[in-house]
């Protein structure tokens, strides 16, 4: 697996969980054009409100990272915390505490075990390796059931970079820039060095259009750093690639949604605007009415009628409407339709959904996941 130039990191068990990994640090050897897109909860972790302060100047070296707990909840304490990690890092990393960014993810409402964190900072110079970022993708898990990477080898003037994502995310999910984390790495820079405006971009387009449950987390956080050690690339080669891997990192998020069994993939077409196709690929996608027939093999597509009429102010004249599954048409189905779109819920893992709303010319996607038992159990208990 190739990694790009110039980073470092490790992930260990450090005693928040019982055994498996719950610290992380990324390191770049030299300081890195950085942007990052955060929460609109209106409670915040503590860790975006550092977050948000150390990425004004556009500029990171580090990024340091515990789970199981998400010190949101925790007062000014909390903030402190954060605070005091990075100073604690910079120390050990020789770097300015204002270029870390901490992130923290798990539990609300709990103290940070603060001094297994401080301790894990102060010998993080001698845990580096290389690359080494699965070994990151595993250590920022929750009740994710897998790791979460995606990389491109980018090919420019005789050069070969490298894009290397990594996420986590399985349930409190409906990200509006969960809990959803993601980290990007490249060894190349933006020609414009736009960060900010393409990652925002890429984010509407890709993280924000998963919706596991519709509950938007307090601690959503992507990040995007660029050492530029391989010099600049044009505009779109850099944007295409980012957006390559946001998706199929937001994918998988989405499959690997809490108790999920199958991935759901909408595309809403020919819609007025954004506004109007999001409203309506959000109404579909967070139904459990939906997302439990899907489940459930039933091709009850009033469920979708119903899902697409309760956004009020965006009304769709009936008569235009198409609803696809898997290329089925579905509105006035008869029983033998029924019968193939049962069997086409059924017997697939991944199920498209297209629905034509005839307002417009915009097209956006969407991903999710179908509602199961699984999903109850693993929130009625989560704490416990």
């Amino acid at each position: 697996m190739k990694y790009p130039l110039g980073f470092y990191s490790f992930g260990k068990n450090i005693g928040i969980k019982d055994t498996s990994l719950d610290f992380a640090v990324i390191y770049s050897d030299v300081r890195c054009h950085a942007a990052a897109v955060f929460t609109r909860n209106n409670f915040p972790g503590a860790p975006i409100y550092v977050g948000r302060d150390h990425i004004q100047d556009g500029y990171l070296q580090a990024i340091v990272i515990n789970s199981k707990n998400s010190n949101v909840a925790t007062g000014e304490k909390g903030i402190q915390d954060s605070y005091q990690i990075c100073e604690t890092l910079a120390k050990s990393l020789q770097i300015k505490k204002e270029d870390i960014l901490p992130s923290s993810t798990g539990v609300i409402g709990v103290p940070l075990p603060i001094e297994k964190i401080l301790n894990a900072c102060l010998t993080a110079k001698e845990n580096l390796k290389p690359g080494n970022l699965d070994e990151v993708a595993e250590a920022i898990m929750t009740t994710d059931t897998k790791k979460k990477i995606s990389y491109r080898t980018i090919n420019h003037n005789g050069n070969e970079g490298v894009m290397y994502g990594i996420a986590k995310g399985a349930g409190m999910i409906e990200p509006n820039m969960a809990t959803m984390l993601s980290y990007i790495l490249c060894d190349y820079l933006p020609e414009s060095k736009d960060l900010k405006g393409i990652l925002k971009r890429v984010v509407d387009q890709t993280y924000n259009c998963i919706t596991i449950d519709s509950d938007t987390s307090t601690s959503d956080t992507v990040v995007l750093m660029c050492s530029g050690k391989l010099g600049t690339i044009p505009d779109d080669l850099f944007a295409s690639n980012l957006k390559e891997i946001a998706t199929e990192l937001s994918k998988k998020i989405a499959r690997d949604g809490e108790g999920a069994s199958k991935l759901i993939e909408l595309t809403v077409k020919h819609g007025r605007d954004d506004n109007q196709v999001t409203k309506i690929g959000k109404s579909i996608l967070n139904s459990p009415l939906v997302k439990t027939a899907i489940y459930g093999g039933d091709p009850n597509w009033g469920r979708f009628i119903m899902a697409i009429g309760k956004v009020f102010d965006e009304p769709i004249p009936y008569d235009k409407l198409e609803i696809q599954l898997g290329g089925i048409s579905v509105k006035g189905a008869d029983s033998e339709t029924k019968s193939k779109l049962a069997e086409y819920l059924k017997s697939n893992e991944e199920i498209f959904i297209h629905v034509e709303l005839n307002t417009g010319k915009f097209e956006k996607t969407f991903w999710s996941c179908d509602f199961t038992e699984g999903y109850i159990q693993e929130n009625a208990y989560y704490t416990t």
